[in-house]
């Protein structure tokens, strides 16, 4: 029974790997990669590694998946065209990389014998990991913690430093039409003639907030 979970978990993994190369559409793709990680925390619990299962569902499944589709949807990546290849040393190439792979996997198969019964062990278990990282490998954990510390901040820095405006600050729009009764005060109230500014400085002084535009970057 394990042996059939442990090849359908294994087919379903490589299926997915396959679907996620051949598809044009990067949500797709995505998609797909999502069920590579599922597939491979199925085959980490049925090798008594519970913890790193999780790992793999939480982190890549959950997490890393759910950033590279929101970048993809951000993006507004569009389904790929059908172009003519480039690199065309690069299909024999994938080809022979993956008739290596498959004869490592099947000396794998054939040189593994049974050594007997396996000994029970703890390895992989969610209780002697915790143990481990808070008692022998405390000091890296922490270490870990810092640097992650350290790049929210630098990430939130960067992302504020250029964006912030005084409270008197003046926002003036550039390049658009105004209709000319806004601008000329002589001009009829429902005169709609449009009148073109190109750059944000025009736009403040035809509005005749240009003092305060002044102001604002003095501030």
């Amino acid at each position: 029974m394990l042996a059939l979970l442990f090849i359908l978990f294994g087919a379903l993994a490589i299926g997915c790997a396959l679907a996620m190369v051949a598809q044009r559409n990067p949500l797709y793709s995505a998609i797909s990669l999502i069920g590579v990680f599922i597939s491979l925390a199925c085959l980490y619990v049925m090798l008594a590694a519970p913890f790193i299962a999780a790992v793999q569902v939480i982190v890549y499944a959950g997490a890393i998946m759910v950033l590279v589709v929101f970048v993809i949807m951000l993006l507004n990546v569009e389904q790929e065209e059908h172009r003519r290849p480039r690199l065309t040393f690069l299909v024999p190439m994938a080809v022979v990389l993956a008739a290596v792979l498959i004869a490592e996997v099947a000396f794998i198969l054939v040189s593994v014998r049974d050594f007997g019964p396996a000994v029970p062990s703890n390895i992989g278990i969610t209780h002697s990991i915790g143990s481990a990282l808070f008692t022998q490998y405390l000091l890296p954990f922490e270490i870990t913690s810092i640097l992650l510390l350290m790049a929210i901040v630098g990430a939130m820095t960067l992302a504020r430093r250029g964006g912030l405006l005084s409270p008197n600050a003046r926002v003036v729009p550039g390049v658009q039409q105004l209709p000319l009764s806004l601008v000329d005060a002589r001009a009829e109230p429902d005169d709609l003639r449009l009148v073109e500014t190109d750059t944000t400085d025009e736009a403040a002084r035809l509005l005749g907030v240009e003092a305060l535009r002044d102001q604002s970057k003095r501030e």
